[in-house]
C-alpha cells in the first residue's frame, strides 16, 4: 500500500501543467452560446467541430474522416469512428443533427443560426455518414461546421439550454477535460486520455484568473505564466535580459483592425470629398509609430492580410495635406467655416484614446475640429453605437481566415441591430457579395473578395488605421512551438514541457 502511495505522488508530482491566464469568467462553456472570448476560449480545449483549420488556414478535418460535394449543393461527410466523449459514450452523426436541429431551436440564442442559413437539410446515411444539402452553393458550406457539436445523449432531454448546467460542467470531445471552474476564479483542464488524435503531451493547463493586465504582466514577469501577451511598450522598455532568457517571443499580426468609422448618414460624412480629405491628412505611420514602437502595420482594407481576400495591390493613401485643404474647400469649409466633428470611442482602451488624440492633432493641421468623446464600453455600445447616436467612432474589427462581408458590408445589415451600423451602401458591393456568396472555387472567390476590398476602400466609409501585431511570450522549456497564421496555440497538444 505504501509503494503504491508513493506511486501516485510521483505520477502527481511529476505531471506537467500549462501555466496561462485569463481576464474575465466565461458566462456558458458551450460552443454555441459562447459570445463573449473568455468562454470561447475555454470551450475550444473541450469541444470539437466537423472540421477546423490546419497551421497554413486551410480547411482540414476534425470530428470528420473524410467529405466529398456530390455536386455544388450536396456535400457527404463521413465521420471518424471511435471517438468518444469525455463520459465514455460513442460519437455519432446523431449528435451532428442534434446540434444543428439546435441552432435552428426558437428558444436557443446563438449566433451561429444565421450562419446555418443556406443549409437545407442534414440527413443521416448511417452512423457514421451525413448528407448535408444547401438551398444553393454557399462559400462557407465546410466552415460553418468549424462550431462545436454538442452530446445528444446529455442534452436532449434539457428543456432550457440557456440556462443549463451543462453551461457550467460541459461534456466535450475535445484534447481536455474541465477539471474545476468557480466565477472569478482559476480554471483546471485535465488532459483527455483518450483523445482521438492522441492524448495531449502536456497533462493539465491552468488558467490563473487575472483580470487586472498589470497583474498578469508581473505573473509572466516572475515566470509564474507560461505563456502571456506583451505590449509594445512591455516589450520595448519593461522587460530585461533574464525574462528574455526565460521566454521565447513570437510577434505575428493578430486577427483585427482599428479603424475610424464615419456616420454616413450624416449630412457631412456623404460627400465623399470631406471623407478623403480626412483620409489624405490621417498619417497612418505615424499612429503606428507613436503608439505600437512600430510592432504593428498600417490596415489598408476590409479583409486580413495573408488570406484570398486581401487586396495586394491597395494602399494606404500618402500624407497629401494640399489636397485634403482643397478637397475640404470645395467641400464648402474653410478657416471661417471650419470643419467639426466629434470621435467617439471607449474610454476602457488607452490605446484608442491615444489614437484618437493623434488624429486630433494630425486633422488640426488642415483646419478640422476635433472633439473627443470617451465612455464607458457597454454604455458606448447601448447608446452610442448602437442606436447610431454618433459622427464618427473609433473601433475594432476582429478578422476571420474566411472573410464573411456580408455581416459589415451588406446594405441590408444596415438594420437595426446589425454590424452595417456606419449605414454604408453600395449596390456594386452588395452584387458582388452576393455573388461570393454561392461561389465555391476559392480561386474565384479570391478574385470577387479582391474587388470587393477595392470598392470598400475607394469609397472610404472607414479610416482603415492599424493592425496591431500580437507578441507572445512562451516559456524556452516548451517544445514543438509552432507560431502559424492561426496562432501560437494551434498544436498545443503536442507541446512538451518537462
Amino acid at each position: 500500500m505504501r509503494i503504491l502511495w508513493i506511486l501516485l505522488i510521483a505520477i502527481t508530482l511529476g505531471a506537467s501543467t500549462l501555466h496561462l491566464s485569463i481576464s474575465a469568467s466565461p458566462s456558458r462553456i458551450n460552443p454555441l452560446l459562447a459570445t463573449d472570448s473568455a468562454s470561447g476560449e475555454i470551450a475550444s480545449w473541450i469541444f470539437n467541430g466537423l472540421f477546423k483549420y490546419d497551421a497554413n488556414g486551410s480547411v482540414t478535418t476534425d470530428l470528420a474522416e473524410s467529405y466529398r460535394f456530390i455536386d455544388p449543393t450536396h456535400l457527404e461527410v463521413t465521420l471518424k469512428k471511435g471517438v468518444r466523449w469525455h463520459d465514455g459514450a460513442p460519437f455519432t452523426a446523431d449528435d451532428v443533427l442534434f446540434t444543428y436541429s439546435l441552432t435552428q431551436s426558437p428558444k436557443i440564442f446563438t449566433p451561429y443560426k444565421d450562419e446555418f442559413r443556406y443549409v437545407k437539410e442534414v440527413r443521416k446515411l448511417s452512423d457514421y455518414k451525413l448528407l448535408i444539402t444547401y438551398k444553393q452553393p454557399y462559400f462557407k458550406a465546410l466552415h460553418i461546421w468549424m462550431m462545436g457539436i454538442l452530446p445528444k445523449h446529455i442534452l436532449q432531454k434539457e428543456k432550457d439550454l440557456m440556462r443549463s448546467a451543462f453551461n457550467r460542467h460541459p461534456i466535450g470531445t475535445g484534447p481536455y477535460k474541465l477539471g474545476h471552474f468557480d466565477v472569478s476564479s482559476d480554471i483546471k483542464l485535465e488532459a483527455n486520455e483518450e483523445y482521438f488524435e492522441h492524448r495531449p503531451r502536456i497533462d493539465r493547463i491552468v488558467y490563473h484568473f487575472l483580470p487586472d493586465p498589470s497583474t498578469q504582466f508581473l505573473m509572466l514577469r516572475s515566470f509564474k505564466l507560461d505563456v502571456g501577451s506583451l505590449t509594445p511598450l512591455q516589450y520595448e522598455r519593461q522587460i530585461d535580459e533574464g525574462f528574455k532568457r526565460h521566454f521565447n517571443i513570437f510577434e505575428l499580426p493578430s486577427h483585427g483592425y482599428t479603424y475610424l468609422g464615419f456616420n454616413l448618414s450624416d449630412p457631412k460624412f456623404k460627400d465623399r470629398r470631406v471623407r478623403e480629405a480626412i483620409s489624405l491628412a490621417i498619417d497612418r505611420q505615424e499612429i503606428v509609430d507613436i503608439l505600437f514602437f512600430s510592432h504593428a502595420k498600417v490596415c489598408t482594407g476590409p479583409f486580413m492580410p495573408g488570406t484570398f481576400a486581401y487586396n495586394e495591390n491597395i494602399e494606404a493613401p500618402k500624407v497629401d495635406l494640399k489636397r485634403a485643404k482643397q478637397l475640404l474647400r470645395e467641400a464648402g469649409y474653410d478657416e471661417n467655416h471650419p470643419l467639426s466633428f466629434e470621435i467617439a470611442t471607449n474610454s476602457n482602451n488607452s490605446l484608442r484614446m491615444y489614437a484618437a488624440q493623434i488624429i486630433q492633432a494630425q486633422l488640426a493641421k488642415i483646419g478640422v475640429k476635433v472633439r473627443i468623446r470617451a465612455m464607458e464600453w457597454q454604455a458606448f455600445l447601448n447608446t452610442v453605437v448602437m442606436p447610431r447616436k454618433f459622427e464618427t467612432v473609433l473601433l475594432g474589427w476582429g478578422l476571420g481566415l474566411m472573410p464573411d462581408a456580408y455581416s459589415i458590408w451588406h446594405s441590408s445589415s444596415s438594420k437595426k441591430g446589425g454590424f452595417n451600423f456606419i449605414g454604408y451602401k453600395n449596390e456594386e458591393v452588395d452584387r458582388l457579395i452576393e455573388k461570393a456568396e454561392h461561389t465555391i472555387d476559392e480561386k474565384r472567390l479570391g478574385a470577387i473578395y479582391k474587388r470587393i476590398f477595392a470598392l470598400i476602400v475607394q469609397d472610404v466609409p472607414y479610416i482603415f488605421l492599424y493592425i496591431p501585431n500580437s507578441i507572445t511570450a512562451v516559456n524556452r522549456r516548451i517544445k514543438n512551438v509552432e507560431p502559424s497564421i492561426v496562432g501560437i496555440m494551434h498544436n498545443e497538444i503536442d507541446w512538451i514541457k518537462p
